[in-house]
């Protein structure tokens, strides 16, 4: 069976090369602990968008 390559998982979550995988000192398992505690960006913009969408649907303001 394969294991999981930290390289995968960097490019999975949308991060540029190297983000974590270029970090000096890191190991293989550092690497995939830090991706893993880690928020896809792309997840993060999409649900403050909707929290401020939603903030601004309460008080009565819309995006310009």
């Amino acid at each position: 069976m394969g294991r999981l390559n930290p390289t995968f998982v960097e490019w999975l979550m949308g991060l540029p090369a190297g983000h974590v995988t270029d970090v000096p000192g890191l190991s293989r398992t550092a690497q995939l602990k830090a991706l893993g505690n880690g928020v896809v960006p792309q997840q993060a913009a999409h649900a403050l968008r909707s929290l401020l969408a939603s903030a601004g649907a309460e008080r009565g303001v819309t995006a310009a």
